[in-house]
């Protein structure tokens, strides 16, 4: 990628960024938290922000899967009237614009925030609001768009597939399915996968993050996924000798050859045990390689981070510089589920111009 200039941390929260895979029950403020769940009466296992923010990370990295899933319990048990959706949505961009993203793409179960009485439509609507607020309050700095996610141990997915292309035009851009993938197949879901198809609707699928290639086929192979949700297990099929030359296997050079992209969470992966630490992440390896790879924080809450903190950890353990993290946001962009048009807007209008300027000042 020609000279490296390594980015100070002050250049990486500047440079221009795009997010595509952020949970937004994974990123409220620990305050926020607490506030919400006072007005709700949904006891926490700590009484000031500080204790609870430090909870949540300890509890996710516990390595434990059932104490990082209870993290869940606390956040969506206070996101369950419209007023609370809009306030977390509104945070929620307000915290990525003031990271430096400029396009995120933001996804949730409406069918886990209707236990207070809400329908699903209500809680898609009072999501958008809270977007729109955030946006505004951004100056417009950011654009955002909501992924609905329907859970794959569920039986409800092709209800939120109708719901999200209801919306299509008015702030959803595309579906996704999540929750424990061993035993869930995505190819239980096909009905509501070849809807969307049938309606040109755009679509990921969480695969390859807990659960190996078999995962990542039958997403690809069977539903017809645009992109993967983590993907980092298609690593198994690519076999690299002692002198470092690599060799693809059918599914891992299809992805490839395909442009598929792989939205991969790095802190999220080290936390929920899929790799070891961020220096062996696959991620070196699929970039080398030049894989559609793209960076993204998943649950910022429970991960501690933010998309700043996930480039600055990949400087450190790759020796990236400016021009590699312009091509991870340019693929990002490029994969979005924005129209073409528009994607090419913030491609060249802001994050290009962004990252010369930084760049200039090497």
């Amino acid at each position: 990628m020609g000279r490296v200039t390594t980015p100070t941390h002050d250049q990486v929260l500047r440079a221009p960024k795009v997010l595509l895979h952020d949970h937004l029950d994974g990123g409220l403020r620990p305050q926020t938290v607490l506030e919400l769940a006072a007005d709700c009466g949904h006891p926490l296992p700590a009484d000031d922000a500080d204790s609870l923010g430090r909870w949540f990370a300890e509890a996710a990295d516990s390595g434990s899967l059932v104490r990082y899933l209870e993290t869940f319990d606390h956040t969506v048990a206070v996101m369950q009237t419209a007023a609370a959706l809009s306030r977390v949505a509104r945070e929620c961009v307000e915290d990525l614009a003031a990271d430096g993203v400029v396009y995120a793409e933001v996804r949730y179960a409406p069918e886990q925030h209707v236990g207070g009485g809400l329908t699903l439509d209500e809680v898609v609507g009072a999501v958008q609001e809270g977007f729109d607020a955030g946006v505004a309050a951004a100056g417009g700095s950011i654009v955002v768009r909501q992924l609905l996610t329907a859970m794959r141990h569920q039986a409800r997915s092709m209800e939120i597939a109708e719901l999200a292309v209801a919306w299509r035009d008015r702030g959803v851009a595309g579906f996704d399915i999540a929750g424990a993938e061993a035993g869930y197949p995505p190819t239980r879901h096909l009905d509501a996968f070849e809807y969307l198809q049938r309606e040109n609707f755009h679509f990921t699928i969480h695969a390859g993050e807990a659960f190996g290639l078999p995962s990542i086929w039958q997403a690809l192979q069977w539903c017809g996924a645009d992109r993967l949700g983590h993907g980092v297990r298609i690593v198994d099929d690519i076999t690299v000798d002692d002198d470092g030359n690599a060799k693809l296997g059918r599914l891992a050079a299809y992805v490839r050859d395909k442009r598929i992209p792989l939205e991969m969470c790095p802190a999220s992966n080290v936390q929920t045990g899929a790799v070891t630490s961020i220096a062996e992440h696959p991620i070196g390896l699929l970039t080398r390689l030049r894989f559609r790879v793209t960076v993204n924080t998943d649950n910022r809450l429970m991960s501690g981070t933010s998309m700043t903190d996930e480039m600055c950890s990949l400087v450190e353990a790759f020796g990236y510089g400016l021009e590699d993290l312009r091509w991870f946001t340019i693929n990002a962009m490029k994969s979005s589920f924005l129209p073409f048009d528009e994607r090419l807007e913030i491609i060249d209008g802001v994050v290009k111009p962004g990252y010369a300027a930084l760049l200039g000042e090497a």
